[in-house]
């Protein structure tokens, strides 16, 4: 795999690429810090540039497996570079309006971008090697994550938004030039079959006739319902501590776990069953979940942000190495779409709900509705599959 010249501009884009990323959600916290006093009204923002992803979703998958690749790689990375010039308009006019445009454009780029990038992954890397080049992908992500926060927070105490957001810029730009460099071969018959119709009803009946990734699709709102609302507890924790550094090491703790979490899960792939992994890391989550009860204790929050880093640095490459192995090629990009736009309809759900308990319940709450809803769905539906595979089992011995 490390042999693969592909893999390097993929993995060496990310992370230069994630850097840029976090550069501008830590300018977009700040600019919402000062602008916007309401949790909700936050929430109402992020909830707007969601949605554009999600309306352009099935257009996202017909293209991506209609069409090559790269070249949607290429079209959505211009896009996502092009978008901060709305955070500069901003900034310059003060307004929550331009904004609004940044975070609608660069949703509507990243709609594209993730699920070409999802479909590629299998393209360029052999199928025994894929749950490493997904734990190590995403592990690079949150090496950009970590240093990008800490970096950018850093920064913001003797630089300007203006000046952040330019880096951010140059980021996505460096990106958008490395797309370039990649070499590999798409299935031509691949996207004239799926390029009839490329409708996302296509999707369900593969989905149905592959139970494990019906499983993973479920599970995945666990962690959704964390992730949705991370944001906006990293401020209220601080708020609550009355400490502005605890964001930062909120983020690096659960950065941190995530890497040992993708690392770790290497390990431990050939001795477990995949459905089993599943429940166990989401089991992990739904603690971590639970446990920011006590977030007004600092160590206690650190240990709930890094239960959670760990049970999803293991958790993702999990899930993803079973989509792009049960799921057909030729399906990859409506189905990672339909996926992407799963994840973003949840995560604007989990979004304003966040907003809305933080203004009303408050945190520590809200974290209990959401930690015992995650636990249910685990139990829940762990005991539906496990009876379901056990008649199976039995039904065939007979």
């Amino acid at each position: 795999m490390w042999k693969n010249k592909n893999v390097w501009i993929v993995l060496s884009g990310e992370f230069i690429a994630g850097l840029g990323l976090w550069f501008g959600i830590i300018g977009n916290l700040e600019f919402m810090q000062k602008n916007v006093p309401s949790d909700f009204m936050k929430s109402l923002i992020l909830f707007i540039g969601l949605l554009a992803g999600v309306l352009v979703g099935p257009l996202a998958g017909k293209m991506i497996d209609s069409c090559s690749k790269k070249t949607v790689l290429i079209y959505s990375g211009l896009g996502r570079m092009l978008s901060v010039i709305f955070m500069f308009m901003a900034i310059q006019f003060d307004s929550l309006f331009f904004m609004i445009l940044f975070m609608i454009s660069i949703q509507l780029s990243a709609a594209f971008y993730f699920p070409a990038l999802q479909a590629v992954i299998p393209i360029i890397v052999k199928d025994n090697d894929l749950i490493q080049m997904n734990g190590v992908h995403m592990n690079v992500a949150t090496m950009a994550r970590v240093i990008g926060t800490a970096l950018a927070g850093a920064l913001l105490v003797f630089m300007s938004l203006t000046s952040i957001y330019a880096m951010s810029m140059a980021a996505y730009a460096v990106l958008f030039g490395a797309t370039f460099l990649l070499d590999f071969k798409e299935d031509k018959r691949e996207q004239s079959k799926s390029g009839k119709s490329g409708s996302f009803k296509e999707v369900l009946p593969v989905l149905k006739g592959t139970p494990i990734a019906i499983t993973a699709l479920v599970l995945t709102i666990i962690p959704v319902l964390f992730i949705g609302g991370f944001n906006l507890m990293v401020i209220n924790i601080s708020e609550l501590q009355d400490s502005t550094s605890i964001k930062g090491l909120l983020y690096t703790v659960e950065g941190i776990a995530f890497m040992i979490g993708a690392f770790f899960v290497k390990k431990i792939t050939s001795r477990f069953s995949s459905v089993h992994m599943l429940f166990a890391f989401a089991l992990i989550i739904s603690i971590a979940h639970l446990s920011l009860f006590f977030s007004d204790i600092m160590w206690m929050s650190l240990i709930s942000f890094g239960l959670f880093g760990l049970g999803v640095g293991c958790f993702f490459p999990i899930v993803s190495t079973i989509f792009q192995t049960k799921i057909p090629k030729e399906y990859h990009g409506r189905f990672f779409s339909f996926r992407n736009m799963l994840d973003r309809v949840m995560f604007q759900v989990v979004l304003l709900g966040t907003g809305l308990f933080l203004d009303t319940i408050g945190l520590q709450f809200m974290v209990l509705i959401f930690g015992t809803l995650s636990l249910l769905m685990v139990v829940i539906y762990g005991m539906k599959y496990f009876q379901k595979t056990e008649v199976g089992r039995l039904s065939e011995s007979k």
